[in-house]
């Protein structure tokens, strides 16, 4: 039981007397500040990190030039948030558990996901892991510890928590991370997962990329109070406020918040703040909502830009390494797409799998009535109704060539 002192006379309090700093390292010049401890970050990891880093942006700028020519339905980008989610899973264990928002592809770079393996999702082929069913950018990886996105606006927060209890009871030593903007702490969810962690004292650690922008509306019309990380304190949870941008600081703060997660069953907030310099989404115009002056500021506050000058006076990297680096992967990423455009979909019967251990009678009605549809009307499916369907023999075929079922 929480105890209070006592008072006589009717004082309230607005929280204006509490103020929480911004944790940082790096200067935009690549250079520590005074006072400032660099975390302990060898030439491997660090190249590791900007790898990733420059591998998201090349994979998030080609993707979106893939949906503008009609090649892709939909993409999300990472632009400019790069340093908070690289960052965060840096820090990590490999064995921790990722819950993501939809803007954490950086994570599985960093993990080791393949631009084979985000082509099959984005192109939904026969090769995606979630066989076609969910829209780009939808990833997900047993293998890497990455839990599958949903589009709902912040249901992986009280999962996280509840994932996170799981692992205090099996008591592997590993703890949860979940990513979300500060849009989505506006969720009822966000409140009821922060407070069943810190009731039931859980390793997670929710980590708020708090971009200035949920879609269109700017964070100064989302809340009143300081930010996300004043609410930590109703809830009696660590909290840091870290500059999302600055590579170093992020990575530190969350080796620190999984000390804390692990070590002593604590959850953990972190707010990271920091900017989407992309739209919203390709579906997103941002010159309706903020100016070009303000997105250019942020630009200048690039958070590639400002660890490959801390690199550079590391002697860690330089302009060589940088050219063969960008042009590898941008060819890489156009090799892999092409090979995904040319993979087939998913075999149909995988509608109805994968939810029941036997499929259903009214699922196997379903997928017959879709079949003899698809026979009817062959040339109505790109494809064809063979590739879609590969048990459907010639004769098939050619009965639905003459409008047979």
């Amino acid at each position: 039981m929480t105890t209070t002192r006592d008072t006589h006379a009717p004082d309230f309090l607005a929280g204006d007397e509490f103020s929480i700093p911004t944790y940082r390292v790096l200067s935009q010049e690549g250079r520590l500040f005074e006072g400032a401890e660099a975390p302990e970050l060898d030439r491997d990891q660090a190249r590791r990190i900007y790898h990733a880093m420059i591998a998201t942006r090349v994979l998030d700028e080609r993707m979106m030039a893939a949906q503008r020519q009609g090649r892709l339905s939909f993409y999300m980008q990472c632009t400019g948030e790069e340093a908070s989610v690289i960052g965060a899973t840096a820090a990590l264990d490999d064995a921790d558990m990722i819950m993501a928002q939809y803007r954490e592809q950086g994570a599985l770079v960093y993990r080791g996901f393949s631009f084979d393996e985000f082509m099959n999702q984005l192109f939904g082929n026969e090769l995606d892991y979630g066989k076609g069913r969910q829209m780009p950018i939808h990833y997900g990886s047993r293998k890497l510890h990455y839990m599958t996105i949903s589009s709902p606006l912040a249901t992986q927060i009280p999962q996280a928590t509840g994932y996170a209890y799981g692992q205090k009871l099996a008591g592997g030593g590993q703890c949860t991370i979940v990513f979300f903007g500060e849009g989505a702490a506006s969720e009822g969810d966000f409140h009821a997962a922060l407070n069943m962690a810190a009731v039931h004292e859980v390793p997670v650690i929710f980590f708020c990329r708090n971009n200035g922008y949920a879609i269109s509306t700017p964070s100064i019309e989302q809340f009143a109070a300081d930010g996300v990380a004043p609410r930590a304190f109703g809830y009696r949870m660590h909290v840091i406020r870290v500059d999302g941008n600055d590579i170093l600081a992020v990575y530190r703060a969350t080796q620190e918040a999984r000390r804390i997660a692990v070590e002593h069953n604590k959850p953990v907030l972190i707010e990271a703040m920091t900017y989407r310099l992309a739209a919203h989404s390709s579906s997103d115009d941002p010159s309706g909502y903020r100016s070009r002056k303000e997105e250019e500021a942020w630009r200048e506050k690039d958070p590639i830009l400002r660890m490959r000058r801390w690199m550079d006076g590391q002697g860690w990297w330089d302009d060589e390494e940088e050219k063969a680096l960008q042009e590898s992967l941008r060819r890489e990423v156009l090799e892999t797409m092409k090979r995904a455009e040319k993979r087939p979909p998913p075999p149909l019967d995988s509608l109805v799998t994968d939810v029941y251990a036997d499929v259903t009678p009214a699922l196997q009605h379903q997928l017959d009535a879709l079949k003899a549809h698809i026979r009817r009307y062959p040339d109505a499916y790109p494809r064809g109704a063979r590739s879609l369907d590969p048990g459907l023999s010639q004769g098939d075929d050619a009965a639905s060539d003459k409008g047979g079922a």
